[in-house]
């Protein structure tokens, strides 16, 4: 249990008290909120209760502050509780207690911070899904950071956790694609080919076509364009993925499945476990059941020759179609089909998609669409990747310098490598636009974060390192030496990541994490700077024990951390 539930659970508890004593007398309390107040000299943690109580309990304030204060019950974790103006209650952790804490995060290691607010349930995180019509630009590489370190931190809070890639690869832009690469083809072997009007132009689309040429040769001349169209395209298809895969892995970016749209087509029981591809099965396919759904409920209308979903009755704004006159499925009814799959057919708890901001006006027709399949829509959480800038230094960064077109994520890669790029994309909430500089992040001083952070792990990593050199066993010295205020101020920090942990989960804020990283690196280096931790005077031994030991939890806290926003963790710079 957090720190900060205990002390919510004590002042409840001080409040029945006081309200069995006849002190305060309120018909119903509200939630009960304990924060970390602004200015330390106040303590670890306040609440407001007193001023949310006020006018329901017709009393003043820090009265009421007063007779609650005096009935909290201290545990071990509380060195004292205290009313303050205009109406606060103010608690401040043991000195004792946060010493102990340094053995309990040595001893937590790799689980350090784990919770189980989770309780098991599953999720789906689903993010990225970029057509497989060419590279993941840096648009996406926003959303993928966001999906991957959010994913970290649900597991973490004790989340059953499913990573999930939705491949679109049905409908008029793979028809697009696969055309365009058929005509690459076709002129790379010195045929007549035009590309398509909306057809892809990209170096990549003649680079797939030369590689099936290397691989299977001339061919698919000798077939109809119908057939070769459909055989080149699932050849480029599968070649597009891989390279998607390995773009996202060159950020530490991977998932659980990749799921092909065409599946939702195609009847799940005569599926085979490894199916990545088109094929001729029985209906009904997810598709089916979740139309079929829709009509019972009388969610669908005909108008027009065009089927359409009533999404006005559910809330959205108008009407959208879902089946075209031609009897072709929209982009909406596959995505349909899709939430129909991942909450009906694999049972999921909650779904969180992680979209690009051209997708924004799609989220209330999603929700609408949901809650005509009979699921909770706030079982649906829709996060919305806003717009990135690239800059280097005050100039705007464009195109890309190797294809004149968008910069992809793995030349983003190249230049300022991983672990910049996934902190620099989680350093701002997925809701606001932002600039990514890639000057600063590259730049090897305090004044760039990821420098700074791994800076200050790699001081830590060196210090352990220094002893282990020098022989000296740390593992049976007593941390009740620590009790300088740098050494307390980097405890409190590190004890911060719990709680952290527990709020990503709760508010899909991921966002937090390297601001957090931030405060543990500056509180390692004031107490680095402050405290002398290996010292040559034998009268201080145990003292360099003691601080040798909350070095080695601080390293357990920098890993942790690290590791939830897949960064690595560098013991030399």
């Amino acid at each position: 249990m957090l720190v900060k539930d205990t002390i919510a659970m004590a002042v409840a508890t001080a409040l029945e008290q006081a309200h069995r004593d006849g002190a305060i007398s309120v018909d119903s309390a509200p939630d009960i909120e304990i924060e970390r107040p602004n200015n330390p000299e106040h303590g670890d943690f306040a609440t407001n209760l007193p001023l949310r109580l006020a006018r329901a309990a017709r009393a003043n304030p820090l009265q009421l502050a007063q007779l609650i204060a005096e009935r909290v019950q201290t545990g071990p974790e509380i060195a004292s509780v205290a009313p303050a103006p205009p109406g606060f209650i103010n608690f401040k952790l043991s000195e004792q207690w946060l010493q102990q804490q340094v053995e309990a995060v040595r001893a937590a290691g790799d689980t350090f911070g784990a919770a189980d607010v989770g309780a098991g349930r599953k999720v789906m995180v689903e993010f990225v899904s970029v057509n497989p019509t060419g590279p993941v630009h840096v648009g996406h590489t926003r959303g993928a950071v966001l999906g991957s370190v959010l994913a970290n931190a649900l597991e973490a809070a004790g989340y059953d956790v499913t990573r999930e890639y939705y491949i679109n690869d049905a409908g008029s832009q793979m028809e697009a694609f696969y055309r365009s690469v058929w005509a690459r083809y076709r002129q790379a072997l010195g045929r007549a080919a035009a590309m398509p009007d909306n057809g892809y132009q990209g170096d990549y689309i003649a680079d797939i076509a030369a590689e099936i040429i290397g691989t299977d040769g001339a061919g698919f001349l000798e077939l109809t364009d119908l057939a070769a169209i459909r055989q080149i395209g699932d050849i480029a298809r599968a070649k597009m993925v891989a390279l998607i895969r390995d773009d996202l892995d060159a950020i530490g970016v991977t998932f659980d499945n990749w799921f092909s749209e065409r599946r939702l087509f195609q009847n799940p029981d005569s599926l085979p476990s490894d199916y990545d591809g088109p094929g001729d099965y029985d209906r009904p396919s997810d598709y089916d059941r979740a139309i079929a759904r829709l009509r019972q409920g009388g969610h669908l209308a005909e108008r027009s020759g065009a089927l359409w979903f009533n999404s006005i009755a559910l809330g959205d704004d108008r009407d959208n179609v879902v089946v075209r006159s031609s009897g072709e499925p929209t982009y909406f009814a596959s995505d349909i089909a899709y939430h129909y799959n991942k909450f009906a057919a694999r049972g999921f708890d909650r779904v969180i998609d992680i979209w690009g901001a051209d997708h924004q006006g799609h989220v209330p027709r999603m929700k609408a669409a949901v809650s005509a399949l009979g699921i909770e829509p706030e079982n649906l959480t829709v996060l919305i990747s806003q717009m990135v800038t690239l800059k280097r230094g005050n100039e705007t960064v464009r195109a890309s310098k190797r294809t004149g077109d968008f910069v992809t994520l793995r030349e983003l890669v190249d230049e300022v490598g991983k672990d910049a790029c996934r902190y620099f994309f989680l350093a701002r909430a997925a809701s606001t636009q932002m600039e990514f500089d890639l000057e600063l992040a590259t730049r090897e001083s305090s004044e760039n974060p990821v420098y700074y952070v791994q800076y200050a792990h790699a001081r830590n990593a060196s210090i352990l390192n220094l002893a282990v050199e020098r022989g000296i066993d740390f593992a049976g010295a007593s941390v009740s030496r620590l009790t300088h205020p740098y050494e307390l101020g980097l405890i409190r920090t590190m004890l911060r990541l719990p709680e952290l942990i527990v709020q990503v989960a709760e508010n899909l804020e991921p966002h937090h994490l390297p601001h957090y990283a931030m405060e543990l690196a500056t509180a390692f280096h004031h107490f680095y700077e402050n405290c002398r931790v290996i010292s040559a005077n034998p009268d201080d031994n145990d003292l360099t024990l003691a601080r040798l030991k909350l070095v080695a939890a601080a390293q357990v806290a920098f890993r942790r951390t690290l590791t939830l926003m897949g960064m690595s963790a560098p013991e030399r710079m």
